[in-house]
């Protein structure tokens, strides 16, 4: 019943990063459309968890839009700074949502913590929570994990985020020096697709 139902989709998002990476996992037959078509501005994000976080954005999303609407929440924990920067990764960009800044803020709290990390692996993991909200639609979502290490500089120019600093379990390179289609096959927002395909 759902398969008929889902033909177009809101991707709940004003970040061009993220919604380009949805937009690539989505089915090529859906009818995508974007925050930015209807000019709708993001909620504040008070959640206390990725998932609340996700679903705040779906059912602003929707409600405005009055649409179908995919939303994602996603950040990087780092096990030795006790999760940060977890669901304040954005923020950690300043207004501006500078990336660069947020990379160069993790490297600052690593070296208060431990002066000699860049010695040591460094466990962390990317989180990507999404849910699909919408009228007369029961609520879905998803949670998809990739375990990995923080890498001691900023390295590639792929991706978005913290994708330079990030290197995955069992790899050499960071996302950030990954070609996309080898980043899409394995990170957290693909896992989490995985999750919900069936309804899409």
């Amino acid at each position: 019943m759902l398969k008929k139902k889902i033909t177009k989709i809101l991707v709940g998002t004003n970040n061009t990063g993220k919604l380009k990476e949805i937009r690539d996992l989505l089915p090529k037959n859906l009818e995508i459309y974007s925050a930015s078509d209807f000019k709708i501005k993001s909620p504040i994000e008070n959640g206390k968890t990725f998932e609340e976080n996700s679903l705040i954005k779906a059912r602003h999303f929707s409600k405005k839009s009055k649409m179908i609407c995919l939303s994602d929440d996603s950040g990087l924990e780092i096990d030795i700074l006790d999760g940060a920067p977890g669901i304040h990764s954005a923020r950690w960009g300043g207004k501006r949502g500078d990336f660069n800044k947020a990379m160069n803020k993790v490297f600052k709290e690593l070296n208060k913590k431990q002066k000699d990390w860049k010695t040591k692996k460094i466990r962390g993991r990317f989180v990507c929570a999404l849910t699909i909200f919408g009228p007369n639609l029961k609520t879905i979502n998803s949670v998809g994990k990739i375990e990995g290490y923080i890498s001691s500089s900023i390295k590639g120019k792929n991706g978005f985020g913290y994708d330079p600093i990030f290197i995955p379990k069992g790899k050499k390179l960071t996302f950030g020096e990954m070609k996309p289609n080898q980043k899409y096959k394995i990170d957290h927002r693909f896992k989490a697709f995985k999750k919900i395909k069936k309804f899409l």
